[in-house]
């Protein structure tokens, strides 16, 4: 089995935002000059998957024009003799075959990959939110298609995250079969620390087996009020193998301003052209504050 499609859910109204969020989506927020959801895309791309979902939302037309082609832009471009940029944007629309299902109303994450059932059929396919940033020698979903490669079953990618913290993911119950894979017996969503089972908490990217959307049919709203992914993986679990992949690489949730402010920073310290002369910032910036 061969992942051949992938599924961003991009309809969250981005209230960690607000004000910012109001009008823009928040997948589209520059981290330095390129929206977050297209580092997504192109890490989807470098795996070699060309058939892209984007599950939005109203209000998130930005999305699409920016997938898409702007002539006006193009022709501008041209006559200034612009050719690197008119290059960048042309390979921006180009770069997948990129489709767009609208989820009508904030009802989860659960409910947001339910939206791609007509897309996706009867195949494995890959999920990464669109707001999660995983930089590292090795691209997060390679690894992940790696080990679904294997053990051809669901893969879902986690990462040790503090005690005080497990309130904010899907903890996983399960036992480590071999360095960084975990065979998964239970799922929580978001428990108290005194409730969790491990530290392993579930992140934002997945494989999935076409089942799940069986079990996403049958999910009753659960934390705030939602159908929940993590849910439906609980009863998965129980039916078929589901895996856990500690992933090698740096996350950085940039839905939340804090993860977006250290994304920003150190995606811009990697950079030749301002990786330099930003350290020489940040660095006399820190002086001048001791």
């Amino acid at each position: 089995m061969r992942v051949k499609k992938a599924v961003i859910p991009a309809a969250g109204l981005g209230t960690r935002f607000l004000p910012a969020t109001k009008a823009q989506p928040k997948e589209m927020l520059p981290l330095i000059d390129r929206p977050i959801i297209q580092y997504i895309v192109e890490e989807v791309v470098a795996c070699g998957i060309e058939d892209i979902l984007i599950i939005t939302g109203r209000g998130k037309r930005a999305i699409e024009d920016h997938f898409d082609r702007c002539l006006e832009l193009e022709y501008y471009l041209r006559a200034k003799d612009k050719e690197e940029w008119l290059t960048e944007i042309q390979q921006i629309a180009t770069m997948a075959n990129i489709h767009y299902v609208r989820q009508r109303e904030p009802r989860g994450l659960g409910h947001a990959v339910l939206c791609a059932r007509s897309f996706i059929g009867e195949e494995p396919f890959a999920v990464l939110l669109g707001d999660d940033i995983v930089k590292g020698d090795r691209l997060c979903l390679a690894q992940m298609l790696e080990v679904f490669a294997e053990v051809k079953a669901t893969v879902i990618a986690v990462q040790k995250v503090p005690l005080a913290e497990v309130s904010k993911y899907g903890i996983i119950s399960g036992q480590e079969i071999r360095p960084r894979v975990f065979a998964v017996q239970d799922l929580v969503e978001k428990p108290k620390p005194e409730e969790a089972p491990s530290r392993w908490g579930v992140t934002g990217r997945y494989i999935l087996t076409p089942r799940v959307f069986g079990f996403l049919e049958q999910t009753s709203p659960g934390a705030g009020g939602e159908i929940q992914l993590t849910d439906a993986l609980k009863v998965l679990a129980k039916e078929e193998q589901v895996f856990g992949y500690a992933f090698t690489g740096r996350r950085y949730d940039a839905g939340d301003k804090l993860g977006y402010l250290k994304a920003t920073v150190e995606l811009a310290l990697e950079r030749e052209d301002l990786g330099p002369p930003f350290f020489e910032y940040l660095k006399n910036l820190l002086v001048g504050r001791e």
